[in-house]
């Protein structure tokens, strides 16, 4: 017999530490999602397509809808991160790719172009990271992003993930394959780094 992860619902959390929270997405965030996207247009757009030009606030209860429904059935698991002290949107976070035979995982971030360069992102990784070991008992979390992409690949860095490879079409972003940098994180290196 498999020790697999259960395909029961996961509940969303809100987790915290003295200036980042994650909590769910909901109701009261379409209009500040909409200026969290049409600020980073120039950096997070570069790297992910669903952050363009004109995405308004239908596009935005969409995705909150989404990541309800991913929550409910298990399959995918965003949550907002906000200011823990204002409660400002300040980006997103979220595990995916869900192996549950394998108890793996991908985690993906942003933050809207104000608030990148302070942290904030590595911060929501410890966090999410710790969640997904602790709480829904994954062993790896991969973080995949292109090459070029330094934010990123520093983010996982400073969590302690160690790239593994460097993987030819790996990701289909702007209706292109691209090569990808593939992290690991394990449990033992989260806790080397005290992320």
């Amino acid at each position: 017999m498999t020790c697999s992860i259960e395909a029961a619902a996961i509940t969303a959390p809100e987790l915290r530490d003295e200036f980042v929270c994650l909590r769910p997405w909901s109701a009261i965030d379409p209009v500040q999602l909409r200026d969290a996207v049409d600020e980073s247009l120039d950096t997070v757009g570069r790297w992910q397509p669903w952050c363009h030009r004109g995405y308004g606030l239908e596009e935005a209860r969409a995705w909150i809808e989404y990541s309800r429904e991913g929550w409910t059935s298990g399959t995918d698991f965003p949550l907002a991160i906000c200011d823990a002290l204002s409660g400002d949107l300040m980006g997103g976070i979220g595990l995916n790719h869900l192996n549950r035979l394998h108890r793996s995982a991908n985690m993906g971030y942003w933050l809207r172009e104000s608030r990148q360069g302070r942290g904030m992102a590595t911060r929501a990784g410890a966090l999410m990271a710790r969640f997904g070991f602790e709480n829904m008992r994954l062993i790896r979390i991969e973080i995949v992003a292109e090459p070029d992409n330094l934010p990123s690949r520093r983010v996982a860095e400073k969590l302690g993930a160690r790239l593994e490879a460097i993987a030819r079409h790996r990701l289909w972003i702007h209706d292109q394959p691209k090569e990808a940098a593939v992290y690991a994180l394990l449990p033992a290196d989260l806790r080397q780094t005290g992320a």
